[in-house]
Order: C-alpha cells, then sequence, then structure tokens
C-alpha cells in the first residue's frame, strides 16, 4: 500500500517538473519578448559613458562624463555631477519603454510632418555616446517633442528618424532637474576618519602657515608649523567636520570677478587623505556677511560657500584656537613620585608605595630632602595626592604667553627663580621626568606664568596652581591621626580647663559599664555631644594641619594663644590571657577661633591641627554652661 502512494507521489512530482520547465519557461520567454519589444533603446544604453542635453529653455543645457567609476559635469561648469541625479537619467535609458510607436514613413500617407509631434524643434535633445573606455563609441541621439492630448506622455524621435515613439515624460523631468539639483554640492570629500594633515594658511601681510599632522601610531595631532606643539584632537576634529559640512551655495556663471579666489585667496585650506588632497581657495566676500567667492584647486569655477564666523574665526586663528591647552600630557597612574620645591623651602617628594594595597592603609608617603629632619617619612594623604595629579593633569593654558621668550621676558617671568618647580617621576627603570615651573604671579594681569623645563613655550595659566602646589609637608600630610580597632574602649574622659585644671566634665566607666547606661542621666544634648566625641576620638582626623610639633603656645585668630583646654581620654586594648592594656590619649585645644575653626595639638602626633566640625561642635556643647 505504501508503495503505490509512493509512486503516485513520484509520477505527480515528475508531471509537475516537466509542466513548469516546458510551459512556464515559455511564458518567461514570452514576457521578456514582450518587454523587448516595449524597450525604446537596446545594448546601446547599457554602457554609457558621454551625454549632452541641448534644449531652448535658459539653463536647459548640460553635458555630463563618465570617469573612472565617478560622473561629472563638463558643461556649464567643470564639477562632480549629483549621484542622484546621473543614476535616476540612466534607469530612465536602461529602462524606457513606449505605450505605443509609429513610423514616420507614414507621416505624408495621413497628411501629417514632424512639426505636428514637435519633433522638428525638438524641446530637448538628448545625445549619449557609450562602449568601452578608449574606444570610439556608438553615439545615440533622441529628439523629445511635444506631449499628446491624453496622458502624461510624450513625442519621442528614434536616433535614426524612422520611428515616433510615445513614451512616459518621467524621461524629459529627468532632464530637466535644475541644475542645483544636477551638479554636486560638497566642497571637501575627504571625511576626518580619512584626514592626515591639516594645513592653512592666511593672505598677508600675516601669511601664517600652520600645519598639523596626525600621528598614525596614537591618533593625536600635532603642530608642524608654526611651532612643534600637541594639538586638541577634538577641536581639529571638529574644525576638519566643520570644513567636510560647507556647501556650495550658488556657482558665478555670469560676471566672474577681476581677481580669482586662487589669484588672492584670503585663507588656503588644504585637507591631506591617503594619497590624495583637497585644497580650498576663500576669497573676497560675496553678498551676505558669512558668504565668500571661493574656488578648488585645479578648477576654474568659481562658486560662493557660506562659512560660519566661529569656524573662520578658527581658521584664522589655528595658531592658538586648535593647540592642545593642556600643559602636561602624563599618565597619572604612572606617576611614581612628585617632587615638590619652593624658593628658600627644602624639597618635598611625595612617594608612591609600592607594596600598599588599594583601600588598606596610604598610598604615598612624605619624604623630605634636605633640612633638619631629612630622613623623616610621614604617611601622605592619598586623596590629597589623587586631586594634585588630577590638577596637573587637567592644568591648561589661559593663553599662549610666547613661544620663542627672549631672556629678558625668562627673568621678568620668574623662571631664574620659580616660585615653584613641580617634578613628576613616570614607571619604573628606566623612569621618565618632567618638570613644570612656576614663575611670578600677577596682579595686574591675575595670572601666573608656567612652562616645561627644557622647552620653550611659557603659558599663562590660573595663579591658585602656586596654592595648590604647596613645598610644605603639612598640605599633604595623613589627615587620619588615629584609628582605634574595634575591640578597643575608651573608658574614661577627662576635659579640664588647662590654665588652673579645673575640671569641665569627666566621667569613668565602670567595670562591664556601657556608655548608653552612664550617660543615662544626661541631657540629651549633652548625651549627645559626649557621644560625637567618643566617636569623633575613636577615628581622629584632622581638617587640616596648621603647625608640626607641639608648642607651648599657637597662633590662631590673628594672635599667639595659649592652649585652653587640656582632653584626657583612657583607651583600653585587649592584652593576652584576658588582661587589658590601658593607654591616654591626650588632646590639647584652644579657644574656639571662628564658626569652623579651633585649633588641637598633640605631643604624640607632633602637630598642631584643625578638628573637624562635628568634634568642634561637641566640645562647644561641654565647655558651654
Amino acid at each position: 500500500m505504501r508503495s503505490k502512494v509512493t509512486l503516485v507521489l513520484l509520477f505527480l512530482n515528475v508531471a509537475l517538473f516537466f509542466f513548469i520547465f516546458y510551459f512556464e519557461r515559455d511564458w518567461r520567454i514570452e514576457r521578456a519578448s514582450q518587454e523587448a519589444r516595449r524597450r525604446v533603446l537596446g545594448p546601446e544604453a547599457s554602457n554609457i559613458r558621454r551625454l549632452e542635453v541641448s534644449g531652448a529653455a535658459p539653463g536647459a543645457s548640460f553635458s555630463l562624463e563618465r570617469r573612472g567609476d565617478a560622473w561629472f559635469l563638463t558643461r556649464p561648469v567643470e564639477w562632480p555631477a549629483n549621484p542622484n541625479a546621473v543614476s535616476r537619467i540612466l534607469n530612465e535609458l536602461q529602462f524606457l519603454e513606449h505605450v505605443t510607436s509609429f513610423s514616420t514613413r507614414d507621416l505624408e500617407k495621413n497628411g501629417q510632418k514632424l512639426a505636428d509631434y514637435g519633433l522638428d524643434q525638438p524641446r530637448l535633445t538628448l545625445s549619449f555616446t557609450s562602449g568601452d573606455e578608449g574606444s570610439a563609441g556608438q553615439t545615440t541621439v533622441l529628439r523629445i517633442g511635444d506631449a499628446p492630448k491624453v496622458g502624461d506622455l510624450l513625442y519621442l524621435l528614434s536616433s535614426d528618424g524612422e520611428k515616433i515613439h510615445v513614451v512616459s515624460r518621467s524621461l524629459a523631468d529627468s532632464l530637466s532637474v535644475p541644475f542645483d539639483q544636477l551638479r554636486s554640492d560638497l566642497i571637501f570629500t575627504i571625511q576626518v576618519f580619512e584626514a592626515q594633515s591639516l594645513n592653512l594658511q592666511t593672505a598677508a601681510p600675516s601669511s601664517v602657515r600652520v600645519r598639523l599632522d596626525r600621528d598614525r601610531q596614537s591618533g593625536r595631532w600635532l603642530f608642524r608649523t608654526p611651532v612643534n606643539a600637541r594639538a586638541g584632537k577634538n577641536a581639529t576634529e571638529l574644525a576638519i567636520n566643520a570644513l567636510d559640512a560647507l556647501r556650495i551655495k550658488s556657482f558665478v556663471l555670469q560676471n566672474p570677478p577681476a581677481t580669482t579666489p586662487s589669484a588672492a585667496p584670503l585663507l588656503r585650506v588644504t585637507i591631506e587623505g591617503n594619497n590624495r588632497h583637497e585644497t580650498l581657495y576663500v576669497g573676497a566676500r560675496s553678498g551676505g556677511d558669512d558668504d565668500y567667492l571661493a574656488q578648488l584647486e585645479d578648477r576654474r569655477a568659481i562658486f560662493t560657500v557660506s562659512i560660519p564666523p566661529p569656524l573662520m574665526e578658527t581658521l584664522k586663528n589655528a595658531a592658538d584656537d586648535l593647540r592642545d591647552r593642556h600643559i602636561l600630557d602624563f599618565d597619572a597612574a604612572a606617576v611614581t613620585s612628585i617632587a615638590l620645591s619652593a624658593l628658600n623651602q627644602p624639597e618635598l617628594a611625595l612617594q608612591r608605595l609600592e607594596s600598599a594595597a588599594p583601600g588598606h592603609g596610604p598610598d604615598w608617603q612624605i619624604i623630605r630632602r634636605g633640612g633638619a629632619q631629612a630622613s623623616q617619612a610621614l604617611a601622605a594623604d592619598s586623596a590629597a595626592v589623587q586631586r594634585l595629579l588630577d590638577q596637573l593633569e587637567t592644568l591648561s593654558a589661559l593663553r599662549f604667553q610666547s613661544d620663542a621668550p627672549t631672556n629678558a621676558d625668562i627673568e621678568d617671568w620668574g623662571f631664574n627663580r620659580p616660585e615653584r618647580e613641580i617634578t613628576l617621576t613616570l614607571g619604573a627603570a628606566p623612569a621618565t621626568q618632567m618638570t613644570l615651573q612656576i614663575g611670578l604671579p600677577t596682579k595686574r594681569e591675575n595670572v601666573a606664568y608656567a612652562r616645561i623645563a627644557g622647552l620653550p613655550t611659557v603659558y599663562a595659566v590660573e595663579p591658585d596652581i602656586l596654592k595648590d602646589t604647596s613645598a610644605s609637608p603639612l598640605a599633604w600630610r595623613e589627615r587620619l591621626l588615629s584609628s582605634l580597632p574595634a575591640s578597643a574602649r575608651i573608658t574614661s574622659l577627662t576635659l579640664t580647663n588647662a590654665a588652673d585644671g579645673t575640671v569641665v566634665y569627666s566621667r569613668k566607666l565602670a567595670d562591664g559599664e556601657a556608655w548608653d547606661g552612664a550617660l543615662a542621666q544626661e541631657s540629651a544634648p549633652r548625651r549627645e555631644a559626649i557621644t560625637t566625641l567618643i566617636s569623633q576620638l575613636r577615628t581622629l582626623r584632622a581638617a587640616s594641619f596648621v603647625e608640626e610639633g607641639f608648642p607651648d603656645k599657637v597662633f590662631a585668630a590673628g594672635e599667639v594663644r595659649s592652649w585652653k583646654y587640656r582632653l584626657d581620654a583612657s583607651v583600653s586594648l585587649p592584652g593576652g590571657a584576658g588582661t587589658w592594656q590601658v593607654n591616654t590619649m591626650t588632646l590639647w585645644f584652644t579657644e574656639r577661633t571662628g564658626g569652623s575653626e579651633q585649633l588641637a595639638g598633640s605631643k604624640d602626633f607632633g602637630a598642631v591641627f584643625t578638628v573637624e566640625q562635628p568634634l568642634l561642635d561637641a566640645l562647644f556643647r561641654l565647655t558651654q554652661p
């Protein structure tokens, strides 16, 4: 049973195959034959390389020529053609079909002539040459006449003059596009990703030449003239993008100027790409404030282009506007040490600790080079050092003061004895170094002068850089003074007047007692103050450092002051065999000298510092009646 079904299905498939092969093929051949009979043009429309249109209406005549894979207008101007417009014309010719056709030999029999169809003086005459490059080619001439009374059609006379075809008017529409749609409006075709060089030259008397090249390895842009310097990558590529966005506004076909833009350009712009370049000559203004006459190299056509004022200013002042304003070029993560030196002060070094684990202890240490404490090393505040690196990395020029300073300039700007020298050491052996020198600040201009040692360029920078690069260890010292382990207990607090020893506040915990219970009878403000004080002592931080060592008196709020208060805190640390080791933390305080300033000192920490706001507020509540 199954064998019979299989044989029947096989037979049906074979029959269907023969039906498709014989009958469907005949249908397709017949359809193709009908289409071929309706086509006006044959193989001559398949490889067109020249095309000319002539018409009686103004602006109706033009010529096109294929050069390689691109089409160019050769009349009324020499210029690249709009690929879309040319493609539409070629498609119309290749697929041109007639609705009907009749022989011109029958016209006399019917008492008619070519003039009755508008073909004696055609509205448009189309001539095109097809064939391979280098051969004479075949020339075909088509004449387009009037429209029939019915339908959106036109009369077309064949090239041999033997037939009149009735065709769609879409062919005439494709040949009658305005000139502005027929030509390309592009000026520069080298896009920013291809651009390898940008060259600019202004007119006399300045005649400034600017050349920027892209480094093929890093992708950075570099000035080659008028100075060797880094260019701003974003600024340069935005300028090239803006040049690529320029479009032709109109061609000057009548009354050309006496002096062409290429003969006397206000600005010459060249973009170099991969084995090609494009040069634009910008001439005199034309009409609108932003319109200029312009010309491309090796082309006689003169056109107008609208150049936005910001772009024009950038191109004219490219030596400054396209220059990288960042002074130092380095990778902050590669910095291993920072040396800071100031006038009449010993050099200070901030050294990265290689063994430091991220988030566990300081990443940097302070090393003094010279002075009485040359061998002392202190932990540095990693956050402050990182801020310094960020500031140096983003340090930008307000202006480029000079690229060729004289000896007198160097002295006037303070580089014979710089106010500050910052030396960055990058990488392991062999390490590289760069030194930033800061000269004198000026009150009149509110700038400071800076340069990189060994390079001629002098920059004007914000004067705050001097304040932000202090050579004092106090500016970089680790703010965290003490951090008690979780197992440590503060068991007593005693705050006394430093002058006479009278007690301001005192509390000692009994064995096993907690501060929550010990403070239960205190008022809410005092309980909150003592709780905050204990929390601050467990993690004691300095807001800033004022002085090294521990003096008997300190300078605060414009006068020398004695210590006002003494705070003693007993700290119990667990020892071996269930024992406890008791230490005393002692801090000295001045009076509160402002809403957010009170000084503290410690012999153990060897420093005078300002306390953080929570500790300041807690002390104020305890010391006020």
